[in-house]
């Protein structure tokens, strides 16, 4: 090897060194407080914050909202209650819930300057979520403008509605446990369960905010420390405000419309004797073809489901009849047209809202007359006919013997 190529070698050598050192404007992980969880709640001022405020520690604001962060791991030896600055009061904490008070999210994030050595670090965020009350009260864009213009939350991040507070939802007595990744981990469960929501992420709340329409968001009911998934919270499309909710059995009947649902458990009750049955859909399929004749606008659902008998109370036959198989699968059918039929209810006659996706399907095949119905489509959807068909097959068993 020539003195020249020995040369060349060692500088490329130095120069992939230098090049691989690591990230110039990177931080240490231990010198920063990392959010997972945001909660959001109607204004409700701490007791630390009230006694710090009697010392002078103010600032030009009003009460307008409280926001919790969640921050892990827990800072060691700091302690406090849940309306102080922490609601981790014992060392087997996850986590870290601290709150402050105000009228503007950037400003209340700067503020925990004030408190902590390490700054926040928000590209960890993994769940957003919002009071009832506090959605209510003010319009999603006013409450997400600054998180949506925000670079350092990252778009994948999710949003709920917390029936009563968010820091309840955002809580937990569970050693070990993190609210905010649990909250997570739920929404995975749709494969298993037809009454969890699509993800709401940040970028489809944006898009869902800007088109006007109205949506749903998942809702958290909390009790004894406890969370569970349960309905649905109604966004109204034109003021972006909480004015309703849907409720686990409607959020039941709007899948079966909206997606093709190959989990969750269908009961009813048997034709003779009364007791329990239960369907498992396995493969499903809607078609919902808007129709026009004149300026008349309807609906059609057409459901198509295959699944299997998974649970009979009811002592059946064994080896079960043609027959008997046949007055099953009519009372399913009759089941998923009565959840059908009554989330349809809620949304025209109830609440007045669409948001089942019908407008949507109206835009893609009839674009013309969509342009005449968009800007007030809700009232419109309210008063619109909707006919329903609907057809399931059992076609395995589980493991009993045919």
């Amino acid at each position: 090897m020539s003195r020249h190529v020995r040369h060349f070698l060692l500088a490329a050598a130095s120069l992939l060194l230098v090049m691989t050192t690591g990230c110039w404007s990177g931080n240490e992980i231990e010198d920063l407080t990392i959010s997972i969880g945001l909660g959001l709640d109607a204004a409700k001022e701490s007791q630390f914050e009230k006694e710090i405020s009697k010392q002078g520690a103010h600032y030009p604001k009003e009460n307008v909202l409280t926001a919790t962060i969640q921050i892990v791991p827990p800072i060691s030896g700091k302690k406090g209650g849940q309306g102080g600055s922490s609601s981790s009061s014992t060392s087997d904490k996850a986590y870290l819930n601290e709150q402050l008070t105000g009228d503007s999210l950037i400003q209340i994030f700067r503020q925990f300057s004030l408190r902590r050595d390490r700054p926040i670090a928000g590209h960890h965020l993994k769940v957003i979520v919002v009071a009832k009350e506090l959605a209510k009260k003010y319009s999603l864009e006013q409450l997400f403008d600054f998180i949506l213009r925000d670079n350092d939350i990252r778009p994948s991040c999710l949003v709920m509605v917390s029936n009563r507070s968010a820091l309840e939802a955002l809580s937990s007595n569970e050693p070990g446990e993190i609210p905010a990744v649990y909250l997570m981990g739920l929404v995975d469960n749709r494969y298993r369960s037809n009454k969890i929501l699509p993800p709401m992420t940040l970028t489809k709340l944006d898009s869902d905010m800007q088109s006007g329409a109205s949506f749903l968001l998942q809702n958290v009911v909390t009790a004894q420390d406890e969370h569970k998934f349960s309905g649905a919270a109604i966004i109204k499309g034109d003021t972006k405000k909480w004015i309703g909710e849907l409720s686990q059995y409607d959020i039941e009947g709007l899948s079966w419309i909206t997606e093709n649902v190959v989990g969750g458990a269908l009961k009813t009750y048997a034709p003779r004797g009364g007791y329990a049955i239960t369907y498992e859909p396995r493969n499903s399929k809607a078609t919902v073809t808007p129709k026009i004749s004149g300026d008349d606008v309807s609906f059609h659902v057409n459901l198509k489901s295959e699944g299997r008998l998974i649970e009979d109370w009811s002592f059946p036959e064994i080896p079960s009849s043609t027959q008997y198989i046949h007055e099953l699968e009519d009372q399913f059918e009759e089941e998923a047209r009565k959840q059908i039929r009554q989330v349809l209810h809620k949304m025209q006659n109830v609440y007045h809202v669409d948001v089942g996706g019908f407008g949507q399907r109206l835009k893609i095949k009839y674009p013309k007359h969509w342009k005449k119905l968009q800007h007030n489509w809700d009232e419109t959807f309210s008063r619109i006919p909707i006919t329903i068909d609907v057809s399931m097959r059992i076609t395995d068993f589980g493991s009993s013997t045919d």
